[in-house]
């Protein structure tokens, strides 16, 4: 697993499998978040099957597939919901753009372009060229 922490209680990650998912609990995470639709993933790999592990390992599970053409505003709000009543939670994706992103836009509001932009760059996606709507959400 590629785990890549945004904050103390949030992570992104590229796809995980349900293997995965006892060590993610025995890490401390209390949720796991799929960002990926079911479009890009063979059986195995479905949702459902990572939410079947989830729920085994006593986790919470959050289904909000995104693509960035449907990265519309109650997509963020849902992801924003998930990330704060459910502990140390690790989105996944294909790579952990999407669920870097995401996180950014529902960050935004509240905390500097910069900061969010630097985090982001910490953890290995350089998504400078989200400063404009970045600086657009950002009520200071």
């Amino acid at each position: 697993m590629d785990i890549r922490q945004l904050t103390p209680a949030h992570s992104v990650s590229p796809q995980i499998e349900p293997e995965d998912v006892p060590a993610l609990a025995e890490a401390g995470f209390a949720s796991i978040i799929c960002n990926r639709p079911d479009s890009e993933v063979p059986p195995g790999l479905q949702s459902a099957d990572l939410r079947k592990a989830a729920e085994a390992a006593g986790l919470q599970f959050f289904d909000n597939p995104i693509t960035h053409q449907t990265m519309s505003p109650e997509k963020v709000e849902a992801q924003v919901a998930a990330i704060a009543g459910a502990g140390p939670s690790l989105a996944y994706c294909a790579s952990g753009t999407r669920c870097t992103v995401v996180w950014m836009l529902g960050a935004a509001p509240s905390t500097p372009p910069d900061e969010l932009i630097e985090t982001a760059a910490r953890a290995g996606y350089n998504l400078e060229q989200l400063r404009p709507q970045l600086e657009a959400l950002h009520r200071g």
